[in-house]
């Protein structure tokens, strides 16, 4: 079935041979990729397996589920025209809400999560990457924000209580608030640990707040529906305060913005606090906006230089740690744990509180959540493709130099060369220095985390397209600073979202606080959010091994753990409207998922490998202080006593987390089988069908019925 009112479409020829094309280059890089045995092989072909597999899931298999699964209708109103109160439901353009949903769900996953998996090797990570975008991150994005859509921007909790009922609510409601607060915390702890001392990126990012409320009004007030214009003057801002960036960190101002991790703290949650409870036309939806235009543009000029200085990849495909789990940069084998490393670049149980939060409620029209939902979410896939060929084209040396912690490479370019000589690769003293002076770095050894190793691998492309080796520190920091704008991003957006998640909950209780924009509750429960992530990334600032950082280790497994919650709302309601032949749709992702993160949960909790199971790692540092030793990461006898703490509180949380999605995927399975054997007495939430007076396309670029549509609005008037 097409969405109400729309035209068949035919495949001319030309058509026919554009997508020929297509699948032939996305076939070639695959081939590539796949066959290559020992002998190195250009980045380029990662670029075209990915290209050419996305083009080919958005065109066909997302055009598929919109028309033929989830039936979306371009008549329908939607909560954004129904309930429009200028503040948290407003309909948005197309376009600008593209920016503002990319920029929203695009965190540190898709950065960070790629770079490590390449300790495996790249193989395997671009696999998982593009498969798992195409038929699962992309479909569980977009069958959410569908569904949230129809219900008027609930959140994935309260559409879990309300469609699985009151246990499996929930528990889904209590593991969702719960995995959003560890979510928040740690995006914070990112972007506090990238902007602290770098007055470049201070100044920037910061600017793109003035920037983004004077375009927020300039399309509210002054020029309404002139988002080209806008845009122009926003892009055209945000490189004037990118270069600005760098100017105010050679000047006598550089000392302004150079700021210490605990005021960065303060500020960032003055910050979420504030975008949480302004209108979204304000401040979010344009800043995201903006912000998305930095993302894409650096991510599109990376991908032009790889096609340009077609670099190889000197990772192997696939390491020797795939197999035996022993890796230097994470413990683990392959199965799961490079599922749950990748994260966001595939699957993301964060995504779908995007889909159910902000996003629902500014579409406009129906018709563009395929766009919005799986597209935005393809975008992200494919800025996990490029931090993947940024790690794999640097010398594994130098990638296993960074990433290794400091207990196992020590802190000297010689201690690291003989190091990484027992990994398996080699790199000379000499060589890690001149790494470090390029990029104008102390030392590059255990820069842990991802990020170091994503700006180097970006650095070294760009330096080769744009300035040469001498602006190969330019690049560096450009990277750097890139990334936390990369992350702040989400951190806004999400706040708000948990915003609405917390209300939900409490809405249960007291009904006023389902009104979103109640300003009490708007205020209670934004000030609520903020305090929590902000407690935890306070404490974790101040304390290397407490706070946020304790509950680090269970980011991974508690993302894809929120995507199992999210798939299984979906497929229980594909089978509850009456879609039960297409419930396989976001079924088997949830099935793999579930294996994935569950395996995951069960090896964290009881693994008997000390640098995997938590309980058994607290056996081992416990024992070792009985026997009055101290051993890495802990300093003194009282870190010794924090990660005896950090491992049982992560063990426990690990296992409450894995029962309570359980608890959801069981009480989700009754539901099923209940209204399979009695469809007639299945209750849905979906709000009544409103005709919708709203004309706007349905993608980036309108089609010829839907401009001769936009023309006849205009005549007619308002």
């Amino acid at each position: 079935m097409r969405p109400a009112g729309q035209p068949r479409t035919t495949a001319s020829p030309r058509k026919i041979a554009v997508w020929t094309a297509v699948a032939l280059v996305g076939a070639a890089g695959w081939t590539l990729l796949a066959l290559s045995r020992g002998e190195e092989v250009s980045a380029a072909w990662m670029v075209a397996a990915a290209l050419g597999s996305y083009a080919i899931g958005y065109r066909f298999y997302a055009r598929f589920i919109a028309t033929r699964v989830l039936r979306v209708d371009r008549t329908r109103a939607t909560p954004a025209e129904r309930l429009n109160d200028g503040v948290d439901f407003h309909p948005t353009d197309r376009r600008v809400l593209l920016g503002h949903h990319f920029a929203a769900i695009a965190g540190a996953g898709p950065l960070v999560g790629p770079v490590l998996a390449a300790q495996m090797g790249y193989l395997p990570g671009t696999i998982w990457i593009i498969v798992g975008v195409v038929f699962a991150g992309a479909v569980q994005d977009m069958v959410v924000l569908f569904f949230s859509t129809r219900r008027d921007g609930r959140s994935l909790g309260q559409m879990a209580r309300e469609e699985i009922g009151v246990f499996g609510g929930a528990a889904a409601l209590l593991a969702a608030f719960a995995i959003m607060i560890i979510l928040l915390g740690v995006l914070a702890l990112i972007i506090v640990n990238a902007l602290a001392q770098s007055p470049w990126g201070t100044f920037s990012i910061g600017m793109t707040i003035p920037i983004a409320l004077l375009m927020g009004f300039y399309l509210r007030v002054l020029r309404p529906g002139r988002v080209t214009e806008v845009s122009l003057i926003g892009v055209a801002l945000l490189v004037l305060a990118l270069v600005a960036g760098r100017w105010v960190a050679d000047s006598s101002w550089a000392d302004t913005f150079t700021l210490e991790p605990k005021t960065l703290v303060i500020w960032l949650v003055a910050y979420g606090f504030i975008a949480s409870v302004l209108p979204v036309w304000t401040l979010l939806a344009p800043r995201d906006y903006l912000s998305t235009f930095m993302k894409i543009g650096t991510i599109g000029l990376l991908a032009v230089g790889v096609l340009v200085t077609l670099p190889n990849l000197k990772m192997d495909a696939v390491t020797r740690f795939a197999g035996r789990g022993d890796g230097p940069v994470f413990a683990g084998s392959l199965f799961p744990f490079v599922f749950i490393t990748i994260a966001c670049g595939a699957l993301s149980g964060f995504h779908a509180l995007i889909s159910s939060g902000t996003t629902p409620k500014m579409v406009q029209k129906e018709t563009q959540i395929r766009m919005i939902g799986y597209g935005s979410m393809l975008m992200e896939s494919f800025v996990a493709v490029m931090a993947l060929v940024a790690a794999s084209i640097i010398d594994p040396g130098l990638y296993f130099a960074m990433n290794a912690p400091a207990g196992v490479i020590g802190d000297t370019v010689q201690s690291a060369s003989q190091a990484v000589a027992h990994f398996g690769y080699s790199i000379s003293p000499d060589q890690l220095a001149a790494a470090a002076q390029a990029v104008e770095e102390h030392t590059l050894l255990s820069r842990t985390g991802g990020a170091p190793t994503l700006a180097v691998g970006v650095a070294d492309i760009f330096s080769q397209v744009f300035g040469g080796a001498g602006m190969k520190a330019f690049w560096y920091h450009f990277a750097i600073m890139f990334e936390a704008l990369f992350i702040l991003t989400a951190l806004d957006a999400g706040t708000r979202v948990g915003r609405f998640m917390l209300q939900d909950m409490l809405g249960n209780l007291y009904k006023p606080f389902r009104r979103v924009s109640w300003k009490p509750g708007l205020v209670l429960c934004s000030a609520a959010v903020v305090a929590l992530w902000g407690y935890f990334l306070w404490v974790g600032v101040h304390e290397p091994l407490g706070g946020i950082n304790q509950l680090f280790p269970v980011f991974g497994i508690a993302n894809q753990l929120l995507a199992a919650v999210a798939l299984t709302v979906c497929t229980t309601l594909l089978v509850k409207s009456g879609r039960v032949k297409w419930a396989w749709i976001t079924g088997v992702p949830l099935a793999w998922d579930a294996v994935v993160t569950l395996t995951a949960s069960w090896q964290k909790v009881f693994s008997g490998d000390p640098k995997v199971g938590f309980f058994t790692q607290r056996a081992v540092y416990q024992d070792a202080i009985d026997a009055g030793k101290v051993l890495p990461p802990a300093k003194t006898m009282d870190d010794m006593h924090t990660v005896v703490t950090n491992s049982t509180v992560d063990g426990v949380l690990s296992a409450v987390l894995a029962l309570l999605i359980v608890m959801v995927i069981a009480d989700a399975a009754r539901v099923c089988v209940r209204h399979l054997r009695n469809p007639s007495a299945t209750r849905l939430s979906e709000a009544p069908y409103v005709k919708s007076a709203i004309v706007a396309p349905a993608g980036l670029v309108a089609s010829k019925e839907e401009k001769a549509e936009l023309a006849a609005a205009e005549r007619s008037g308002p």
